[in-house]
């Protein structure tokens, strides 16, 4: 009886976690639609972002988690294997990089996000790869010369639209409201 109790405890975490995805999808797709009034709000809670995210993650990447420190500034974390990001992305890595970055990394990404009038700008601030801080120029190095040549989509430390008559985003520990503009 008491291995009945652990399954069925075991299948409610799931559930809710399961919920919490179901219900960050539903406001996702509300937003997407196109179809808010003008001045509405759409609040995510961290753990329907957090359900989003570990549901979502692409092949190589797992135990992810987003966490807001500041208002406006979020900590992202997982463990990543690139050559497994690589590959699920349709892209096969060298003999060298494969070497290199094969096997699971603790990754962490300090970013800091404004938003208004329908843009957005996130200025990553900080990355820690395997206990390893990077920052400062050689981010900045890294990031104009590896992560935008690999995603040219990648809109860091520069404005970018927010779609869906979406006009702003407001950070905070408990979650993200966006705002619906015109």
């Amino acid at each position: 009886m008491r291995a009945f109790w652990v399954v069925l405890l075991g299948f409610a975490a799931l559930g809710g976690e399961s919920n919490e995805y179901l219900s960050a999808q539903r406001k996702f797709d509300q937003i997407s639609s196109d179809r808010l009034r003008p001045g509405a709000h759409v609040v995510l809670s961290m753990p329907e972002l957090n359900a989003w995210v570990a549901q979502e993650a692409p092949n190589g990447v797992r135990q992810t988690k987003l966490l807001v420190t500041a208002p406006n500034t979020t900590v992202g974390s997982a463990l990543i294997n690139f050559v497994k990001l690589e590959r699920s992305q349709g892209k096969q890595p060298g003999w060298l990089m494969s070497k290199l970055l094969d096997g699971e990394r603790p990754v962490s990404v300090t970013a800091h996000i404004r938003s208004g009038g329908g843009q957005a700008t996130v200025d990553v601030e900080r990355v820690e790869i395997s206990g390893v801080l990077i920052d400062g120029k050689t981010l900045d190095f890294l990031i104009e010369n590896f992560l935008i040549p690999m995603y040219p989509d990648a809109a860091v430390s520069r404005p970018f639209e927010l779609g869906h008559r979406i006009d702003r985003l407001d950070i905070q520990p408990a979650g993200v409201t966006v705002a619906i503009g015109r």
